[in-house]
């Protein structure tokens, strides 16, 4: 297998990430509507405060984004979010779980961040398992989260304390 490269996401990479946002696969997991237009991503990609945007790559190929938004109101700085999705082609082959490490190491190392939190939809156990392997907790369920396909579905609260 190729080499996966994170690197921070750049203007050219919007194109990218709207196509594979756009696929059933990927948006059925997040928060996202079908039939992303092309400016969304390229706002997306201009720099905000708070906010890092990783891309995953192999051999030049964006496969992966990880979005950290860290909590701007100072009592609260000491934590930060993020979304994360993979192109439906190259999951299972350790990209989640390369941007989940270099996230991490931003965080712990780099940001002063001591707690790391995220929601997932209850039933995409994918996800849960990359998010139990890098330490995160469940701490709560937030039933009818959010519309999707017609249905309500339950979230999960998670996070991950530093230490």
């Amino acid at each position: 297998m190729s080499e996966i490269v994170i690197r921070h996401a750049e203007a050219r990479d919007a194109e990218a990430l709207r196509h594979f946002y756009a696929q059933p696969e990927v948006y059925h997991h997040l928060l996202q509507l079908p039939h992303p237009p092309a400016d969304l991503w390229q706002d997306r990609l201009k720099t905000q405060p708070g906010r890092r945007q990783l891309v995953a790559s192999i051999e030049e190929q964006v496969v992966g984004n990880l979005t950290l938004m860290v909590e701007q109101n100072p009592r609260r700085g000491h934590v930060a979010s993020f979304g994360i999705a993979v192109s439906p082609d190259f999951q299972n082959r350790g990209v989640s779980s390369a941007l989940m490490r270099e996230m991490i190491n931003l965080c712990d190392n780099w940001l002063r961040i001591e707690r790391i939190e995220l929601t997932v939809y209850v039933d995409n156990a994918p996800a849960l398992a990359v998010y139990r392997k890098f330490g995160f907790d469940i701490e709560g369920t937030a039933k009818r989260f959010a519309l999707r396909n017609g249905e309500y579905v339950d979230a999960y609260f998670m996070a991950r304390l530093k230490g």
